[in-house]
């Protein structure tokens, strides 16, 4: 029997790591055939590990004396094991050093492959939405106010707290709500979250029955209508027109809908606002049917033109309407905090439903938000962005509108952070997902945001959060693309319907 080296503590040359004293086997595993020689079964384990990654290439093997203490198997069953990995390839031996695995090692029969999971990243490209910007200023307080929570640590981080979120920043919360959107509500009646879709799905749980019907807009917000299905609720498409969501269309396709999830102030993606009579008759439809009505103010914090708009919840004044906000867009994403005001009839529900699912809210970030917002930081920091989001608007509107040579109709949008730009109505959708994959920019197609209704050709694009000579460029790539699309499709199209050519007769 040829003699195996012995794992000595010093490594060979390019080794750094020492022989291991222990190394986990699995000895009675379904890859170890039961009542073999213990050389045959000690083999198989030590395949098993090494395949499993458990030992990586290039690491020392235990020595022999120290695996055969280990396994309680006989040193010389050990050696021999050691020497089938010598000669499968599973292991090299060093005189003077030891025994390691190989750099390189053959696949093993049978031996699990590792899935490769597939998840597409997050865009963060020009023209994509859900980006923001915070003032260097405004991020100096925050990062002073967080500091200074953080130096006052104090015991409410230590055990469970209120389900709904700290008190403080749902006073400030209620403070901010009345003055920026006319909306009265007792901090009671506030609930913190992760963002609006945790909210949504929170009080849906709370309020609803497997199986109930949601109006949703169409087109609307995907990612609204996937966490509606994903909870066991039934999205029910109704359409919006220049005035908001068609009312009666809901009333004649579920009039038995429990809830409707709307976005009035600036309709997701259209940008057109809820008129004031078509407000007052979803108010009615849900005093009528029992139901509740959740209004997603995802952006109103961001009006360029006149006063803000008063809230569907304030009209309401908290009686069937959910109002849900988020500090995603005032001030950065990464905080992952929103909220939602609540009718006092829900408060004891949905606390009861919150409890259930997470316990209760971050609490080590919401004294900073409070912070900013008790202390006009967060004031400043909206107008310095609304100035900043506006001319970003201001020139994504023109650029596109220009490099198009007038293809695409660009309305500028009185409020929000992103806009739409659209190709003549009888342009066929894939116009615009062949351009967009050409220009290789960020956004959305407009066809995605459709469910049932016809989806017009066109895109929604994101200007908030993105430095304007990018914003140039990406718009300028995507109108041109959009353009040779248009080009080759009425190419295309012309020479389908051209008169077949006459054939020439005559030698060649």
């Amino acid at each position: 029997m040829r003699k195996i080296p012995t794992n000595l503590r010093k490594s060979p040359p390019g080794k750094s790591s020492p022989g291991k004293a222990e190394l986990p086997l699995d000895l009675a595993g379904p890859h170890v055939t039961q009542g073999a020689a213990s050389q045959n079964r000690l083999y198989q384990a030590l395949c098993h590990a090494i395949v499993g990654g458990i030992v990586k290439p290039g690491e020392p093997l235990p020595p022999s004396r120290a695996l055969a203490k280990q396994t309680g198997f006989r040193r010389n069953a050990v050696t021999t094991a050691y020497e089938r990995l010598i000669a499968d390839g599973f292991a090299v031996a060093t005189t003077g050093s030891g025994t390691f695995v190989a750099a390189r090692i053959p696949a093993q029969a049978g031996a699990p492959r590792k899935t490769r999971i597939m998840i597409e990243p997050p865009q963060h490209s020009a023209l994509s939405l859900g980006c923001t910007h915070i003032d260097a200023r405004a991020l100096q307080r925050f990062r002073a106010f967080a500091g200074r929570r953080l130096r006052a640590f104090g015991p409410e981080h230590l055990h469970y707290g209120d389900p709904r979120g700290s008190s403080e920043l749902r006073a400030a919360i209620a403070d901010h709500l009345l003055s920026a959107r006319g909306l009265r509500c007792d901090p009671d009646q506030i609930m913190l979250a992760s963002g609006t879709l945790h909210a949504l799905r929170i009080v849906l749980g709370a309020i609803l029955k497997p199986g109930d019907q949601v109006w949703c807009e169409d087109p609307g917000y995907p990612a609204a209508r996937r966490a509606i299905e994903h909870c066991g609720y039934r999205p029910v498409s109704v359409p919006v027109d220049a005035s908001g969501m068609r009312v009666a269309k809901g009333r004649a396709s579920a009039p038995t809908a429990r809830a409707a999830y709307v976005t009035p102030s600036h309709q997701f993606p259209l940008g057109v606002q809820m008129s004031m009579p078509r407000r007052l008759e979803l108010l009615d439809w849900a005093k009528d049917a029992g139901a509740f009505v959740f209004e997603d103010d995802y952006d109103s914090e961001f009006r360029y033109d006149g006063a803000p708009l008063l809230s569907l919840a304030g009209i309401d004044h908290l009686r069937r309407v959910i109002y849900m906000g988020t500090f995603a867009k005032t001030l950065f994403p990464g905080l992952r905090i929103g909220y939602c005001a609540l009718p006092e009839q829900l408060v004891g529900p949905v606390t009861a439903a919150r409890a259930a699912l997470d316990r209760f809210p971050a609490t080590l970030m919401e004294g900073a938000v409070a912070d900013m917002l008790n202390s006009g930081a967060f004031a400043a920091n909206l107008r310095k962005s609304r100035k900043l989001y506006r001319d970003a608007r201001d020139v994504l509107a023109s650029t596109l509108a220009a490099a198009s040579e007038g293809e695409l109709t660009v309305p500028v949008p009185s409020q929000g952070l992103h806009l739409v730009a659209r190709l003549a109505p009888s342009t066929d959708p894939l116009v615009a997902a062949e351009a967009k994959a050409a220009a290789g920019v960020g956004g959305w197609l407009l066809a995605e945001t459709y469910h049932r209704a016809a989806p017009l050709s066109g895109f929604v694009l994101g200007f908030s959060g993105h430095p304007v000579l990018q914003l140039v460029a990406s718009a300028e790539q995507l109108a041109k693309a959009a353009l040779a699309a248009l080009r080759a499709r009425r190419k295309t199209s012309k020479g389908a319907h051209a008169p077949p050519r006459p054939m020439r007769i005559g030698t060649a």
